[in-house]
């Protein structure tokens, strides 16, 4: 059911590959909550995706570009302005890759000139999508963006190595960020911390089948879902959640607050 949350709404979605992308489902649901925006991956990416399909689908533009280039995010925000017809009121960073995940590397083995790129792609990427909109002045009073992150920024997951790092940045910025440019234009700027969920990056950590089993047994509510996790974003990008910027929000089903549950014990023996 449509609510019209988004009616008359402007935006940018980042990082929507395929159907399973978490990216894929918010523009699905900023489409049918009355939104007009533009899609954007990396051209890799892009040539690796369906984001054609998706574009058909929700009437939108899509503008390739590098997250990491400068030059590449004034273009996406120009253009995007020029398509839509205004100011951005709401923009998805859902942006994040480790080489040294997808070769295999053991976070004690890192390689390094990969470990810079994971953290340029998955957080100062944020910073410069960021920076670049504030010196442009591309988004609304009162916009929000949303970036996608994940619980190993505050405790440790060992198969999630360096990207761990990454999101804790990614996280420090929305903060850092959050206050400037609160100050500047009331812009809002928060991360999401979603449950593990079976997107095409999530399927791609070593035992990740394993662990989201064991995340389901522990969070009272069970695994949020790649849809209920696009509902939480659309309420972040509408002007219900005004007030709310420079937070971590978790939405994992009540995972990040529960010490231990009953089914797990029963499966280690505890008594």
């Amino acid at each position: 059911m449509a609510y019209g949350l988004l009616q008359g709404k402007r935006g940018i979605i980042s990082g929507a590959l395929n159907e399973s992308s978490i990216a894929w489902k918010i523009a699905q649901r900023a489409k049918e909550e009355g939104a007009t925006f533009t899609l954007t991956n990396a051209p890799i990416a892009m040539r690796l995706g369906e984001i054609k399909q998706l574009a058909e689908q929700c009437n939108a533009e899509i503008i390739p570009a590098d997250a990491t280039s400068t030059e590449d995010l004034e273009k996406l925000f120009t253009q995007s302005q020029e398509i839509l017809g205004g100011k951005i009121d709401f923009v998805l960073h859902s942006i994040g890759m480790s080489p040294n995940i997808r070769k295999g590397r053991a976070y004690t083995d890192l390689n390094y000139e990969w470990y810079k790129q994971s953290v340029d792609i998955s957080a100062l990427s944020l910073h410069k999508m960021l920076q670049t909109a504030y010196k442009m002045d591309a988004i609304s009073e009162w916009g929000s963006v949303v970036a996608l992150t994940y619980m190993a920024a505050q405790r440790t997951f060992p198969f999630y190595t360096d990207m761990a790092e990454a999101k804790a940045m990614l996280e420090s910025i929305a903060r850092s960020f959050g206050y400037h440019y609160g100050k500047y234009r009331k812009v809002r700027v928060n991360t999401v911390s979603q449950s593990p969920t079976p997107t095409t990056a999530g399927s791609g950590i070593g035992g990740f089948d394993k662990f989201f089993g064991y995340a389901d047994a522990i969070a009272p509510l069970g695994n949020a879902t790649a849809d209920q996790c696009a509902d939480y974003c659309i309420s972040l990008f509408s002007d219900f959640t005004r007030m709310v910027t420079m937070q971590n929000l978790f939405h994992d089903g009540g995972f990040s607050m529960t010490g231990v549950s009953a089914e797990v014990m029963d499966l280690v023996n505890v008594k």
